[in-house]
């Protein structure tokens, strides 16, 4: 059997964008987060965190704040009822090169090595245009956000590099909405 999945963005998707998350104060879950993640996972879909963090290799902070973040992030989403099924993280730096690095597709063909995945029905959802063009690197549908860097990206990047999104919701919940309507066409 192969998984639907909604592969997801971190910062700017599922909780503020503040930059680097340096310290874990400053990670605050977005409204009505919890409430399109469950929308999702009731109706079969394998919910898998991608991010860049290149924070620890530009010297900002240890890497396993990185993971506290994830951690706390998971712990509050249960809390509501709610979980990520997998976290799947890019450490290096932007000139490192890393095939791992959005909008390379490396993450995801992580996720493929762990999961059967059916990317026909799956989807990923993200605040900046790099998660589309990963979305288009590996065939499945892209959704840009107008949380986070959303509403810059889409009116400024998008137009500049001639990359459409799939979808372009408000938040996540209306992200979760299309989805259940577009996976049933």
């Amino acid at each position: 059997m192969k998984y639907k999945v909604v592969f997801l963005d971190r910062d700017g998707t599922i909780n503020e964008e503040k930059g680097y998350i340096n310290d874990l104060s400053r990670l605050k879950l977005l409204p009505k987060v919890a409430e399109a993640l469950k929308i999702l996972k009731d109706n079969g879909f394998k919910l898998i965190v991608i991010t860049n963090q290149s924070g620890p290799a530009r010297g900002y902070f240890p890497e396993e704040l990185v993971f506290k973040a994830n951690e706390l992030l998971q712990k509050r989403l249960q809390k509501k009822g709610v979980s990520i099924d997998e976290f799947f993280v890019c450490l290096h730096h932007p000139n490192d090169n890393c095939p791992c690095r959005k909008p390379k597709p490396g993450l995801i063909l992580k996720a493929l090595e762990r999961y059967p995945i059916d990317f026909s029905k799956s989807y990923l959802i993200g605040d900046k245009i790099i998660d589309i063009e990963t979305a288009q690197n590996i065939g499945i549908k892209g959704i840009l956000v107008l949380t986070g860097y959303g509403k810059g990206e889409l009116k400024y990047v998008a137009p500049q590099k001639k990359i459409k999104p799939y979808f372009v919701a408000n938040n996540l919940k209306e992200a979760a909405e299309f989805i259940l309507k577009d996976s049933k066409k």
